[in-house]
């Protein structure tokens, strides 16, 4: 099984990349939030990669960090929903926003995923948003120290026994406006309400 490639990045694309590794090229697709964060071609590269392979296909999966390819994996353990379905959800959403909209069961921002109808999205919250919490997902996702703060109060709400959903919109209730807030000042905001 290959966990990631490392070489000289000979081509990229918004949906794919060509990775020269010791003299072979490896062909890659990526999300678009990869993309974005892929070095200039030419330069040396590092892409981590999930190897999909049945008897008709052989493909490589790449993505630029650890998050993104979990939620890629968890993406495509949802009945219905193969790798470029997955690859096409991670190209439309923000992994954060991804796993935020299927935490908060928002079905009708799932459902702007191409490929992805109403039934797809009901099935990927009610099978996804136990696994999410549960692998710690949603307090990973957000990159930036309020999403973290957010998470991290998501997760204080559940362990005084709210469920995962009604904590994500006390919080993000909560939240909102108040950017400088430390994590005990949005649950005890949260609780107040």
């Amino acid at each position: 099984m290959i966990t990631f490639l490392e070489g000289t990045l000979v081509e990229k694309s918004p949906a794919r990349l060509i990775i020269n590794v010791a003299g072979v090229g490896y062909e890659v697709f990526i999300p678009l939030s990869s993309y974005d964060r892929l070095p200039v071609q030419g330069q040396n590269c590092r892409i981590l990669v999930y190897e999909y392979i049945r008897e008709d296909q052989h493909s490589l999966f790449g993505f630029v960090s650890e998050l993104e390819r979990r939620t890629f994996v968890l993406l495509m353990n949802v009945n219905g929903i193969g790798p470029k379905l997955a690859m096409s959800a991670l190209s439309s959403l923000a992994v954060s926003e991804l796993n935020a909209a299927i935490v908060a069961g928002d079905v009708a921002r799932l459902a702007t995923i191409a490929g992805i109808g109403k039934k797809t999205a009901e099935r990927m919250v009610v099978e996804l948003r136990d696994k999410l919490a549960a692998d710690g997902i949603t307090a990973a996702a957000g990159g930036d120290k309020q999403n973290n703060r957010s998470a991290d109060a998501i997760l204080a709400l559940v362990s005084l026994g709210y469920k995962q959903l009604e904590a994500g919109k006390m919080v993000a209730a909560a939240a909102t406006g108040g950017e400088d807030m430390s994590v005990e000042e949005i649950v005890r905001r949260a609780l107040r309400r």
